[in-house]
């Protein structure tokens, strides 16, 4: 696997060609009435379409062009893998990066990928001077997993924006 920091000339749709998005979910963390977070039955399939990654090309070239990081996995050429951090401090204290997308493609899960583009996020974050990485994360049980067995924890500080853009995420950080 070779690991490398994208350029924003090369964030383009043919880069996802061999990319598969594609995650069948059971189960999912939800709040239930009184708040409490809890696994509920929510079967669906979360996949894009060409839409989603149109909108993931522009959103991964602003994130160079602001001086944030994309930085992707390759098998053979192909992309597997990537994983962005913005370059803004975000919340109250301004002490936190955010980590907008990190995504393994369905054929290469389960191999140490997102593991090592997490690890190099959160490297590149605290050399920037980051203390903690914003995580606006999946519900999905097995993402919830990767995260809490990498470190994660609830995030002391919400970001609305992220709140209300995905209601359904779990709100995490993990300290640098």
């Amino acid at each position: 696997m070779e690991y490398r920091t994208l350029k924003e000339e090369e964030i383009t749709l043919e880069l996802f060609s061999h990319f598969q998005r594609h995650q069948t979910v059971g189960k999912c963390w939800r709040r239930d009435k009184d708040g409490f977070w809890c696994i509920k039955e929510d079967p669906f399939i979360d996949d894009w379409s060409k839409e989603d990654y149109i909108f993931l090309v522009d959103c991964l070239q602003n994130t160079i062009r602001t001086d944030g990081i994309v930085i992707g996995a390759f098998y053979q050429n192909k992309l597997k893998g990537f994983v962005s951090v913005e370059s803004d401090f975000i919340g109250e204290k301004k002490e936190y990066l955010d980590l907008t997308s990190i995504h393994v493609s369905e054929d290469m899960r389960g191999k140490g990928i997102g593991k090592e583009l997490f690890s190099r996020a959160a490297c590149w974050a605290k050399a920037r001077g980051g203390k903690k990485l914003y995580i606006s994360a999946h519900s999905a049980v097995e993402t919830q997993s990767f995260y809490r067995n990498l470190g994660c924890t609830d995030a002391a500080e919400y970001q609305k924006s992220h709140v209300e853009q995905e209601p359904y995420d779990v709100q995490m950080e993990f300290i640098l």
